[in-house]
């Protein structure tokens, strides 16, 4: 090519390419993305790779429209119709179909064939996911679990209701020395999950001295559970209010997160109120339930099952912590991973075995790199346990056992599916066989908004005590009981020497939950919540407007 030959075709090139870039400025000014020249080339690759850029028409992108687009219904909130995508799935690549797009029901949720939380990580038959999920989703889409500020009562005690107040605040510290009784008798005596045998005798001993009280031991069919019922002048028309009682301990550090103080709390709302019901002669039923293994094993959602919470009108318990708040928890998903080699001679003949440590380390390791990528409110965590290792013996089997936490379920199922694929990996990769036990799996706890600011209101009147609805980034059982029924799972502050080295689920926390200190802050919560309780028995109107709130809310959750 000549020297003028190459200048004109450069000439040529320099045209072509104002012209084009004039083109995408009136394009882009009218609000679509120009798709064009070496532009064209680089959009077929990535359609290519990702079906969901493929465009509705043409060779334009649409400007992308304000307001949600995914198809969850909620009475109160304004929606527009169902949208579906404009793809199918046989141009679904292996990317826009992955878990992270497609239902991926892992265990123990069953499948359900309704819509989940757009963005959320699943999809119902009706609706496909047309772009990747970002935390600006997340934010966008929160109108779907509605978190009330307040609630949808007065949190003014009447005039009757400050009178039954001072009865129940009175009738506590008549039970104060029984209370710290039976609560340093539990600390001192701790039983993890499901073994609480000598405490669950403790507990059913005591109420059987009781006047008034039907005590039922091993109740619903769980060996270490009980239940407690009063009624004064009960009818159909009275109703009925709900107490917890928290009995497990931590294997290896007690009772670090105070269960007993969880226990004694109950104990005193129940008996506070029942005694209240006589002496103001106020139609209804008091139950206090004694729950097990509520640091695993989900005890209060087998109780549930079995129909514990039915009659119930609310469900109430208190909780210790470094901080006091009624905000809410995170939903958790169990499981204990085990994987199984092959055992030989580390030195002599290694390549004959297949290394279960291996795949254990791997595992905790892909899942260390997975937090890179999850939400900031998302929790993955655990251990590695062995049994009979020997340097000297290549490991045939090992155990991993973690714990995935979600704000939402729906959140929870989309995180599962992804620690399971890290699981997976590891077993790939060393040739491992992997068993999967994902056990039960805990919602997130959603207090009803109206028993959250009648709690807080009698704490603040009473004590000067403001309890802020402020989450909590911890999981329990009783998180599916919030979505059975009107419930309340606040936590209050205890003394600690140390809040940053000493919350919940450590040895200087099992050693306060011992302190006096301790117990008088118990005593303070319990009447928080025997006075909330009794309100439901005093007011119907009340115990509608709760009831209502929590249906409007359960209508639209994303929960069990």
């Amino acid at each position: 090519m000549r020297r003028s030959d190459s200048a004109m075709c450069e000439r040529d090139y320099r045209m072509q390419l104002k012209i084009r870039r004039a083109k995408d400025r009136r394009a882009r000014a009218e609000g679509v993305v120009p798709i064009s020249g070496i532009h064209l080339k680089f959009w077929r690759i990535m359609v290519g790779c990702f079906a969901f850029l493929k465009p509705a028409r043409g060779g334009k992108i649409a400007k992308k429209q304000d307001g949600c687009k995914c198809d969850r219904k909620d009475e109160s909130l304004s929606t527009s119709g169902r949208v579906t995508s404009t793809i199918s799935n046989a141009e679904k690549t292996p990317l826009s179909a992955s878990i992270y797009y497609d239902a991926c029901n892992p265990p123990p949720f069953s499948s359900v064939e309704e819509a989940s939380r757009c963005c959320g990580g699943f999809t119902s038959s009706t609706l496909v996911h047309s772009h990747l999920p970002t935390y600006g989703d997340s934010q966008k889409h929160l109108h779907h679990s509605v978190r009330f500020a307040e609630g949808a009562t007065d949190s003014k005690l009447s005039d009757v209701m400050q009178d039954v107040a001072k009865t129940i605040d009175t009738e506590i510290e008549k039970l104060d020395s029984e209370l710290r009784k039976l609560s340093l008798d539990m600390h001192d005596h701790p039983e993890i999950m499901w073994e609480e045998r000598r405490t669950h005798d403790l507990f059913v001993k005591y109420f059987s001295g009781k006047k008034g009280w039907k005590v039922t031991p091993h109740a619903y069919e769980q060996e270490t559970a009980w239940e407690v019922v009063f009624e004064h002048k009960a009818s159909k028309d009275s109703r009925v209010i709900g107490f917890q009682s928290e009995l497990d301990a931590l294997p290896g550090i007690g009772h670090a997160c105070g269960h007993n103080l969880i226990a004694i709390s109950g104990v005193a709302a129940a008996l506070s109120v029942a005694a209240t019901l006589v002496s103001k002669d106020i139609p209804g039923t008091v139950v206090l339930l004694g729950t097990p293994a509520e640091e695993g094993g989900g005890g209060k959602i087998r109780l549930e099952d079995k129909g514990a919470y039915k009659r119930m009108d609310a469900c109430l318990m208190v909780h210790p912590a470094p901080d006091s708040g009624t905000g809410a928890m995170l939903a958790v998903q169990p499981v204990v991973v085990t994987y199984k080699g092959r055992t030989a001679h580390s030195g002599a003949a290694p390549w004959e075995g297949i290394n279960a440590l291996d795949a254990a380390v791997l595992a905790y390791n892909n899942v260390s790199a997975l937090r890179q990528q999850i939400q900031p409110t998302e929790r993955v965590h655990g251990i590695i346990k062995g049994n009979n290792w020997a340097p000297n013996v290549v490991p045939g089997e090992s155990t991993l056992i973690y714990n995935v936490r979600s704000p939402t379920v729906s959140g929870l199922k989309a995180l599962v599916a992804r620690v399971q694929k890290c699981f997976e990996a590891a077993a790939l990769a060393t040739g491992c066989e992997g068993v999967y036990d994902w056990q039960t799996a805990y919602a997130d706890v959603h207090n009803t908004p109206s028993l959250s600011a009648t709690y807080a209101g009698v704490m603040k009147d009473k004590f000067d005590l403001v309890v802020p609805d402020e989450p909590f980034a911890a999981s329990t059982d009783f998180g599916n009981i919030t979505y059975a029924l009107p419930s309340l799972h606040a936590e209050y502050a205890i003394h600690l020497d140390d809040r940053k080295t000493q919350g919940n689920h450590t040895v200087g926390f099992a050693d306060a939950a011992r302190t006096k200190e301790a117990h008088e802050r118990t005593k303070e919560a319990a009447l928080g919540i025997a006075v909330t309780g009794a309100r439901v028995l005093v007011e119907k109107e009340y115990r509608d407007a709760v009831w209502d709130e929590w249906k409007r809310w359960r209508d639209g959750a994303d929960g069990p």
